[in-house]
């Protein structure tokens, strides 16, 4: 007999290492790639696996997140399909969620509601693709009760994940789970690599409730999947891994099958974008046997025309979005999203700009992320000199990434 499946995707999370991005919206529903949200990838995942029963799990500023997920993430309910945003509802006490773990434990009428075989968790904030078909069909033959998605990286980079330490005598089952380990035990077999987890999770349905609601109780834990949860099921033995390298998803190429990117900071946001422009892109938003879903609007295609005095717009290396209009302007690796207007002279490079942003003559953009409704004034420098720009009171990273807030007017 089929086992029945359940999703839940974690999107509660506030994402204060995105800010000013996170300031008025949650985490996965930031922009990305000119015309997705950061969920999209998440929820397209999950569809294309065959999941027809999903929620969202959702907390923080989640208003733009919710209206995303039930504008776009329509599914037919005549076979009980759904995808269902739910937010924090204080269903075991007055307060809200206090880690992931929580958010299920407080959630857990979900799954008593929909009684499945299996629950698969993931969060909301990532940029791959997985069949999550495949890591089921394991889990199942494995026996475990917890199976953790993990996927190669280099030794020297484990201080930044959690790391899965694998049992060299029993296949895929797991002998611990290391939190950013300084002092990593390599792969067996494969010196030079970790498996870091990935924050994804297959779980027997009743496995999951019994963890959640045991740590619940527990009054020092953090409640976290990651820390907290699958270091219970380690303990007891219950808990394997599933290599990202043993999953074929239709139409990946050699080129971006194992591409998996954490956008948690501004830096590593802004490479995951330019990461989709390159002629060869690491990360390949054109595959139509498993596509990234999207909201689909309507909107007039994009347009590129000469400004008043003949002067030729040039695009190099860049995404448009539908409604964009560049008027005798240069973009060149960039993202431009939807209804964005650069016009002439203007010069945006290796730069991302959201909805409904206005560049006038002679601005210059370079290494900025740009949020919606921006006006970037006449001859306005951003990106040229960081003095500057931090005396306009804008946000600029470590290395050097400049970020234009929601609905901000910048004059020369």
């Amino acid at each position: 007999m089929d086992k029945k499946v359940f999703g839940i995707v974690l999107a509660g999370g506030e994402g204060k290492r995105l800010m000013p991005l996170t300031a008025d919206r949650a985490k996965p529903a930031v922009p990305f790639g000119g015309s997705y949200r950061l969920i999209d990838f998440a929820l397209s995942n999950l569809i294309n696996s065959a999941l027809r029963q999903i929620v969202v799990l959702t907390q923080y500023k989640s208003h733009s997140l919710d209206r995303h997920v039930s504008q776009v993430w329509r599914m037919s309910n005549m076979l009980g399909a759904y995808v269902a945003s739910v937010p924090a509802q204080q269903r075991r006490g007055k307060h809200w969620f206090q880690g992931s773990a929580d958010a299920i434990f407080q959630s857990l009428n979900l799954i008593t509601d929909e009684k499945p075989d299996i629950v698969v968790v993931v969060g909301a904030d990532h940029v791959y693709r997985m069949d999550f078909q495949a890591m089921i069909d394991a889990h199942i033959a494995s026996g475990a009760r917890a199976t953790v998605a993990g996927i190669r990286q280099p030794i020297e980079l484990a201080d930044q994940f959690g790391i899965i330490e694998a049992d060299a005598a029993e296949k895929s089952r797991i002998k611990a789970f290391h939190e950013k380990p300084q002092n990593p035990t390599p792969l067996p077999g494969s010196p030079d690599e970790v498996l870091a987890s990935m924050g994804n999770y297959v779980f027997d349905a009743d496995a999951l409730v019994e963890a959640v609601s045991t740590d619940s109780e527990i009054e020092e834990s953090k409640h976290d999947m990651g820390g907290d949860i699958i270091p219970w099921f380690v303990e007891r033995g219950e808990a394997h891994f599933y290599d990202l390298n043993d999953n074929e998803v239709p139409g990946a190429t050699d080129r971006d099958r194992f591409y998996w990117r954490d956008v948690g900071t501004l830096d590593s946001y802004f490479e995951a974008n330019m990461d989709l422009i390159s002629p060869l892109p690491i990360f390949n938003l054109y595959n139509r046997d498993w596509p990234i879903f999207q909201q689909q609007v309507n909107m007039p295609p994009a347009k590129f025309t000469r400004d008043v005095n003949g002067r030729q717009s040039s695009v190099i290396d860049s995404i448009v979005d539908a409604g964009a209009v560049i008027a005798g302007a240069s973009i060149v690796h960039s993202v431009i999203s939807g209804w964005v207007r650069v016009e002439s002279g203007a010069s945006v490079q290796d730069s991302i700009l959201f909805d409904h942003v206005r560049v006038e003559e002679g601005a210059v953009i370079r290494r900025a992320i740009v949020d919606k409704d921006v006006r970037i004034g006449r001859d306005v420098r951003i990106g040229v000199n960081p003095d500057e720009d931090r005396e306009r009171g804008l946000y600029v990273s470590e290395s050097g990434i400049v970020v234009v807030p929601k609905g901000r007017e910048l004059e020369a």
